[in-house]
C-alpha cells in the first residue's frame, strides 16, 4: 500500500526487454514443498488480532457467489471453504465484521450440503466477532456460508451516482488491508494464511465487475474469477462500476470510468517498462497480468496492490507523470508483499519496508540516480518529521502492535525506516552482493508468508555469516528491534537539494524576491523541498501571500504540491487558502492529503469552519478515512449525515 511518502516521477526509456521476461512465469504455482513449508510454519505463527483457529485447520480455496446489490448497497451470497486440517478436530472458527449469517452447511460424504450449528461471538471493536462452526465430524473439506454485509462495512464503500466521475452510475470498491477483509467475507483473515480463490459475482447490467484475478465475462450481468496463486486475505479485492478498458500492451492496461480513462492511460504508459526492468533485477513477473484499477477520488489511500490488479488513486494524474512513482510502489509489491509476505501486522515492515528499496531501485534504473536520491531524501525527511510526533514504541520496525488495530501499524517507519535499513545493509556489502541477496530472497520465501524472526535467520545465513564482519548482530537489532533511527546511520542527501536550498535561505533573508527566485527547471520533487523545509510557525501573512502571488500554490491541481502548501499555511496561521482548502478537501478523499489537514484545523481558532466541511463531505469518505475523522470531530454524534 501507498501511505504516507513522497511520490514523483515523469516519463521513461527502456522496452528492449522482451516480454517473455515477465511473462513465462504467469501462472507458476507455489510448488510443493514451498506448500508444505508454509503449512508447517503456520503452526508457530500467532497472530493477536484473527479469531480463526488457523493453526488447527487453514482455508486453502475460497469459492464465491456473490451479488452485488446497488439499491441495497449490499455484498450478498455463498463463500465455500475448502479446509486443510493439520490437528484433528470439529470446530471451525472465522473472523466476520458486522456480517449477517444466515446459513452454514458441510459437504457430507454424500455430495449433499448439509446444515451445521454455528454462533456469533461478542463483537470487538478491532477484531468484530468470531463465527465458530461446529461441525458433526472430524476433517469436514468443505463449509458453505451464506450471508450478507452491513449497510457500511469498514472494507467496502459504495458511492452515489454523484459521487463518480461519470455522474450516471453508481461505484463500489473493497479496501482489505489490514483486517477488513472479514467485513465482507467470512474467512481467516490474517495474512498467516494463504489461499487461492474463486468467484462469480452478479451485478446490474451495465456494471463492469472487476477482481484481484483473472477476469472472464459470462453474460451483461455475470463475470467470473480465477486467482490460481495463494494469497492473503487482505489481497481479495473487487470494484464494481460503469468500468472501461484500455491497453497499454498484452498484459497490462487500465480500468477506469470512461472520464478518466485516457488520462490514466497517457499518465501511467510507462508502466509495462516498470515491470520489466524490476522483472530483470528481481525475478519473474509471476502474476500473469497487470492492471490498474483508478478510482473515485474518495479511495483513502495513494494505492493498494491487490495482485493483478493494484487499485490507483486519481490524485496521481497530475497531467505530467510527476507522481507515478506510487505505481512503481505498487507494482514494487508484486514481489515484496504478493510473493513475500509479513506473517502478521507486527511484520509489516517486511512488506513495505522492502517494496519502498524496490521502489526507488526501479526509479533509479528508469530515471537516473539524481531523481532517486532525490525521492529518497524527501523520505527521509517526512520520516523525521512523523518521528517527531509518534510515540517511541511505534518508531519500531517489528513493532508491538498488542490488541491494537492493525491500521495503527501504517505510518512512515515500516515505509522509510525499513527502506533505510536495506540500504544500509546495501551499503554495507555493496550493491553486486545485496542484488543477490534480495533476489534470493524473493525466491526462497516465494508465495509464503514469514516473520520478522525468519527474514533475520535467512538474513545472517546468506550475508552476515557468509561474509562476515560487515554488519554485526547488534547493528541488525538496532534496526529492527530499536527506537527512533541509529545513531549510525547515514541519512540520504540530493545535492538536487542544495540550490533550492539556498534560494529559499535568500528569500527567508530578504535578499531576493519571491518573483525573482529561479524556478522555471524545477520538477516536484524540487518545489517539495522548497515548501517542506519552510520555516512553521512565524512566516507572516505578508510573507506567505508573496509566495502564493508568485508560484500561484492556493488552488494547484498537483494534489501533492497543494497538501505541502495548505499544510504549510495553516502552520503558519495564513487563512486565506480556506476557501481553496475546503475545495481540496471535499473533492478528494485519499487520507494522506486530508486527515493531517483536519487535525491542523481540528487544534485551531477554525475548529467549527472544519467541521462543517468535514460534515458535508463525509458521505463522500471512505469508512476507514470516516472513523478517523468522526474522533477527531466527535462532541456531538455523526450518524445523521450517512
Amino acid at each position: 500500500m501507498f501511505l504516507s511518502r513522497r511520490t514523483l516521477i515523469s516519463s521513461a526509456l527502456l522496452m528492449l526487454l522482451p516480454l517473455v521476461q515477465y511473462t513465462n512465469a504467469a501462472n507458476t504455482l507455489p510448488n510443493t514443498s514451498q506448500a508444505s513449508v508454509t503449512a508447517s510454519q503456520m503452526h508457530s505463527v500467532t497472530d493477536e488480532l484473527t479469531f480463526a483457529n488457523y493453526q488447527q485447520v487453514s482455508i486453502h480455496h475460497i469459492a464465491l457467489a456473490l451479488n452485488v446489490d446497488f439499491a441495497q448497497q449490499q455484498i450478498s451470497g455463498d463463500a465455500i471453504l475448502e479446509l486443510d486440517w493439520h490437528q484433528a478436530g470439529k470446530v471451525l472458527v472465522l473472523d466476520t465484521r458486522d456480517l449477517t449469517i444466515n446459513s452454514v452447511s458441510m459437504l457430507n460424504a454424500n455430495g449433499k450440503w448439509q446444515s451445521v450449528p454455528f454462533s456469533l461471538g461478542s463483537f470487538d471493536k478491532v477484531k468484530g466477532a468470531a463465527l465458530t462452526i461446529n461441525l458433526p465430524q472430524e476433517r469436514v473439506a468443505k463449509v458453505k456460508v451464506n450471508y450478507h454485509t452491513s449497510k457500511n462495512p469498514s472494507g467496502i464503500q459504495w458511492l452515489t451516482p454523484e459521487q463518480t466521475q461519470g455522474k450516471q452510475w453508481p461505484f463500489m470498491f473493497s479496501q482489505s488491508q489490514a483486517i477488513h477483509a472479514r467485513s465482507w467475507i467470512p474467512l481467516q483473515d490474517t495474512p498467516a494464511v494463504r489461499q487461492t480463490y474463486s468467484a462469480t459475482v452478479t451485478a446490474k447490467q451495465g456494471i463492469n465487475v472487476v477482481m484481484s484475478a483473472d477476469r472472464k465475462s459470462v453474460s451483461a450481468t455475470q463475470t467470473q474469477f480465477t486467482m490460481p496463486q495463494a494469497i492473503p486475505a487482505y489481497l481479495i479485492a473487487i470494484a464494481a462500476g460503469h468500468l472501461q478498458f484500455a491497453a497499454l500492451d498484452d498484459t497490462s492496461g487500465i480500468w477506469a470510468e470512461p472520464e478518466m480513462l485516457a488520462k490514466a492511460s497517457k499518465e501511467f504508459a510507462d508502466t509495462p517498462e516498470m515491470i520489466a526492468i524490476a522483472a530483470k533485477r528481481y525475478g519473474d513477473y509471476r502474476w500473469g497480468r497487470y492492471d490498474l484499477l483508478i478510482l473515485p477520488p474518495s479511495f483513502p489511500f495513494g494505492g493498494m496492490e491487490n495482485p493483478r490488479l493494484s487499485f490507483i488513486t486519481p490524485t496521481v494524474i497530475a497531467g505530467d507523470k510527476s507522481l507515478v512513482s506510487l505505481i512503481a510502489h505498487e507494482l514494487a509489491h508484486s514481489w515484496s508483499g504478493n510473493l513475500v509476505t509479513n506473517a502478521t501486522w507486527r511484520d509489516l515492515w517486511l512488506n513495505e519496508g522492502f517494496t519502498t528499496y524496490v521502489e526507488n531501485r526501479i526509479m533509479e534504473d528508469l530515471y537516473g540516480r539524481d531523481r532517486a536520491l532525490m525521492e529518497q531524501t524527501i523520505g527521509y525527511s517526512e520520516l523525521l518529521a512523523e518521528l517527531a510526533e509518534l510515540p517511541a514504541g511505534d518508531s519500531v520496525l517489528h513493532i508491538d502492535l498488542g490488541d491494537r488495530d492493525p491500521d495503527d501499524a501504517f505510518s512512515g517507519v515500516p515505509y522509510v525506516k525499513g527502506q533505510l535499513f536495506l540500504r544500509f545493509l546495501e551499503q554495507k556489502f555493496g550493491r553486486e552482493r545485496f542484488d543477490t541477496f534480495v533476489k534470493s530472497y524473493f525466491d526462497h520465501f516465494a508465495f509464503q508468508s514469514i516473520t520478522t524472526e525468519q527474514f533475520r535467520n535467512y538474513l545472517t545465513q546468506q550475508l552476515l555469516q557468509k561474509y562476515p564482519n560487515i554488519v554485526s548482530e547488534s547493528e541488525v537489532d538496532t534496526w529492527v528491534e530499536g527506537q527512533g533511527l541509529p545513531s549510525f546511520l547515514v541519512p540520504p542527501n540530493s545535492h538536487a537539494f542544495d540550490d533550492i536550498d539556498a534560494q529559499r535561505q535568500a528569500w527567508l533573508e530578504g535578499k531576493r524576491e519571491a518573483r525573482a527566485l529561479n524556478t522555471q527547471d524545477w520538477t516536484v520533487h524540487q518545489w517539495l523541498r522548497f515548501i517542506n523545509e519552510m520555516p512553521r510557525l512565524n512566516l507572516t501573512e505578508q510573507q506567505l501571500a508573496e509566495l502564493d502571488k508568485a508560484f500561484h500554490f492556493t488552488g494547484t491541481h498537483n494534489n501533492e504540491i497543494a497538501f505541502a502548501w495548505y499544510a504549510l499555511a495553516l502552520d503558519n496561521g495564513y487563512y486565506s487558502v480556506l476557501p481553496a482548502l475546503k475545495q481540496h478537501l471535499t473533492e478528494i478523499g485519499r487520507r494522506r492529503l486530508i486527515v493531517p489537514l483536519y487535525q491542523k484545523l481540528a487544534s485551531s481558532e477554525h475548529y467549527d469552519w472544519a467541521k462543517t466541511v468535514y460534515l458535508a463531505a463525509r458521505s463522500g469518505y471512505h469508512p476507514q478515512t470516516q472513523a478517523s475523522l468522526d474522533m477527531m470531530f466527535s462532541d456531538k454524534p455523526m450518524e445523521h449525515t450517512h
